[in-house]
């Protein structure tokens, strides 16, 4: 029995703690606890804000591992991406290099590795080590596939915007029929070159944009999309750009988010009566989707929208606060009045029995969707581009 400064018997037979430096380790813990709090309390704040201002603009990181490089191949660590068919871009040195992959020339379930060919390499020199899978087939300009074409640009509120004109062959009557190209969120417009060949053969004059937040391009009110960062104004812009420069009528064609910008422009715009058609490859078509992909890596995550003639209020996923049903176009199929081609791989849940599915179902005389055993989202060209283009051009000579 021990006892303290105060006279008091202290239980135990552990050494004495003087008071002072009870006091003095109180004040620690009780100092720690205040830093952790005040930590925690911020990233809630952080992110309480990002649900009320927007989804933030993810940044495209490396995501396979390029094991081995050998006499025009490549072995990779096997996935669901890897060991699809068909052919895809693979983005090197953190997106300054870019090669061409093609068919699988080996698996070896042992090792848990697949080798495949590399048709062509545009930049950089694929060395081991990670890499971006990516259904970017082609990187540079329409140049690269042998297409001619020239700089223009496109003035919005934010300011000038670059993109790339591609008019058809003098052999083919355009006939005022111009399509504008959307690339996908976290993409560019080298994501919209896949389809340059069909729709030039088709006589239709394509305008490949840009839109703020992209690199190179002016900043908006904010780093997000698909929230209130405005990007369907860059769309609209693009539009009035193609009328003024000839444009009879306009088809627009969206990549995943692009489409979903597709979705906003007709919907919001005053030139949307311009519209002919559109074009969508993997939207999401309901903001539930959306927030849900956001923990569940591996699926798509663009936002939709309304579309129509008529432009209605903003919904609260418009002004930034995704509501549910909101912009769920299966709750407003009724409101659809352009032809729409809903291209998806039946691989994602989303595009077999998901949204584009049931929206289909729901208004059967403008939605043509076409599945693509395999595919992945946003590269069903990259699955089959012969089947890709001619799904494209039956819809668009259908018109």
């Amino acid at each position: 029995m021990v006892r303290n400064q105060g006279g008091a018997a202290v239980s135990g037979s552990g050494p004495v703690v003087p008071a002072s430096r009870r006091s003095s380790w109180s004040r620690d813990v009780l100092l720690g606890a205040l830093v952790v709090g005040a930590a925690l309390g911020a990233v809630g704040l952080v992110l309480a804000h990002a649900r009320r201002r927007g989804v933030l603009v993810p940044r495209p990181v490396d995501d396979v591992e390029i094991l081995a490089v050998g006499p025009g191949t490549l072995t990779l660590c096997a996935d669901s991406r890897t060991l699809a068919p068909g052919r895809y871009g693979l983005w090197l040195d953190g997106g300054r290099g870019h090669a061409q992959v093609g068919e699988i020339v080996g698996h070896d379930d042992s090792t848990g590795t697949v080798t495949r060919q590399v048709l062509g390499v545009d930049q950089g020199c694929p060395e081991p080590g990670p890499a971006r899978w990516s259904g970017d087939f082609y990187a540079g300009t329409p140049g690269t596939l042998g297409l001619p074409y020239r700089d223009v640009v496109i003035t919005s509120d934010v300011g000038e915007l670059a993109a790339w004109l591609v008019a058809p062959t003098s052999s083919v009557p355009a006939r005022g029929r111009w399509a504008v190209l959307v690339h996908g969120q976290g993409g560019t417009r080298e994501e919209c070159l896949r389809a340059l060949p069909v729709l030039h053969r088709l006589g239709l004059t394509s305008l490949v944009i840009s839109y703020r937040n992209d690199p190179l391009a002016p900043r908006g009110r904010s780093p997000r999309r698909q929230a209130d960062g405005g990007e369907w104004q860059d769309v609209e812009a693009a539009v009035v750009h193609a009328v003024l420069h000839g444009a009879e009528e306009v088809v627009l064609v969206g990549w995943a988010s692009g489409g979903a910008l597709a979705l906003k422009t007709v919907a919001r715009s005053w030139a949307s009566g311009r519209v002919r058609a559109l074009v969508l490859d993997s939207p999401s078509l309901d903001w539930r989707e959306v927030l849900a992909g956001r923990v569940r890596p591996r699926r798509p995550v663009p936002a939709g929208g309304r579309v129509g003639g008529s432009t209605s209020a903003s919904s609260g996923a418009e002004a930034g606060v995704p509501q549910p049903g909101a912009t769920s176009w299966l709750d407003r199929a009724a409101e659809l009045r352009l032809p729409t081609l809903l291209v998806h791989g039946d691989s994602d849940p989303q595009g077999s029995a998901g949204p584009g599915h049931r929206l289909t179902l729901a208004r059967p005389n403008l939605v043509t969707a076409v599945p693509f055993r395999g595919a992945c989202p946003g590269q069903e060209w990259n699955t089959d581009p012969v089947a890709w283009d001619t799904a494209v051009a039956r819809f668009l000579l259908s018109l």
